[in-house]
């Protein structure tokens, strides 16, 4: 009744003695959405959300490069919905989403949804290079400006392949293995001189082709010293950032960022309990299911983008930390009353929305 006042051009108070529609149902906004021309729109509008909110910084907060993460959050699921499946790694059915995130601001910019069983990369070559490429776009930056950050199950060859087709920087480990372990040998050395009473790190560049590989590609191979261990431990990273602009110590520093995307995510899970829990109904197909939860996860998305809008603003307003859940439950979750007097419709807030609210609607506009 609200929207239906506010939105008519009706005079006075007509337009609630008119016929309104029934009451929208989650499934049948579901159904709508989720066709193929739909769930484009909906994952544009949340990226144009975050593109929003990057341009509304001041110029001089606004990064020159940004870094965007890519990294899968498998969603449980209780039931036999279609497109899920048991994974052993995590130990339940579940869907296997891809979630990407900017490093910098916070913003969730994308989400696709995948089959339970589904590899770690599968899908990955399409849809980063096209989500980076719209990023790009969308912020004023040249491709060269974006960074893309992975794990391990993200750097197999046709990934890799596909962004340098498009000249797009990436950066991700490497999963070790024995031809690897091998060209590493003659660095797993300490060096001379007492051992250090703390742990020390140190870098190497190497050149390396697997053999799915088409050419050779640069591979930082890191070296950790801990005072308790009588081991060595080492991992690889490969990228395709230049050495000179970025030596190995740089590209550690950097992949060691990532844990920004881990804790987003994971305020995701926390602070909105993310599900997806469409059935089959009747005669829909494995797509049609797949395509209602790709929405549910977009929405959700946009869900998280809000909050993070709000807590943004409050982080600058009161110069205090938030968390989402922080903003959910003392900034959201207020009483409110509707009153219409004098063709206007007023909103009356309770009493404990007067210690965050007028902070709040200061820093609005």
């Amino acid at each position: 009744p609200l929207w239906h006042l506010v939105c008519s051009d009706a005079r006075g108070l007509t337009p609630l003695d008119e016929a309104r529609p029934s009451q929208a149902t989650l499934s049948r906004l579901l159904n709508c959405l989720g066709t193929d021309a739909n769930i484009d729109t909906v994952h544009e509008g949340l990226l144009r959300l975050a593109i929003w909110r990057w341009r509304s910084l001041p110029w001089i907060q606004r990064p020159r490069h940004v870094t965007l993460d890519i990294d899968g959050l498998p969603i449980e699921v209780f039931g036999h919905q279609s497109g899920s499946a048991y994974h052993g790694h995590v130990g339940s059915r579940i869907y296997s989403p891809l979630i990407a995130s900017l490093a910098e601001t916070g913003d969730l910019v994308g989400g696709l949804l995948r089959e339970g069983n589904a590899g770690p990369a599968e899908e990955a070559d399409t849809w980063i290079p096209h989500l980076v490429q719209r990023l790009a776009e969308g912020l004023n930056l040249a491709i060269d400006q974006v960074l893309v950050r992975l794990d391990a199950g993200f750097t197999d060859n046709a990934t890799l392949e596909a962004m340098d087709a498009r000249e797009i920087d990436y950066l991700g480990r490497l999963k070790s293995n024995s031809v690897l372990q091998t060209q590493a040998e003659p660095y797993l050395k300490r060096p001379r001189g007492r051992r250090p009473e703390t742990s020390r790190e140190w870098c190497h560049d190497l050149d390396y082709q697997a053999g799915s590989w088409t050419s050779p590609r640069r591979v930082v191979l890191v070296v950790q010293e801990n005072p308790d261990d009588l081991l060595l431990h080492s991992f690889f990273l490969v990228t395709n950032l230049s050495k000179l602009d970025y030596p190995a110590e740089k590209v550690l520093a950097l992949y060691r960022k990532r844990g920004k995307a881990e804790a987003h995510m994971g305020e995701l899970k926390s602070a909105l309990n993310v599900h997806l829990s469409s059935t089959d109904r009747g005669a829909s197909t494995v797509q049609q299911v797949m395509a209602r939860n790709q929405v549910s996860l977009l929405l959700s998305l946009y869900a998280y983008e809000l909050l993070h809008g709000l807590r943004c603003l409050l982080e600058r307003q009161t110069r205090q930390g938030w968390s989402l859940m922080r903003v959910r439950e003392q900034v959201l979750k207020v009483a409110a009353t509707l009153t219409v007097h004098a063709r206007r419709v007023t909103v009356h807030l309770g009493a404990a929305a007067d210690k965050w609210w007028p902070t709040l609607l200061r820093g609005l506009p």
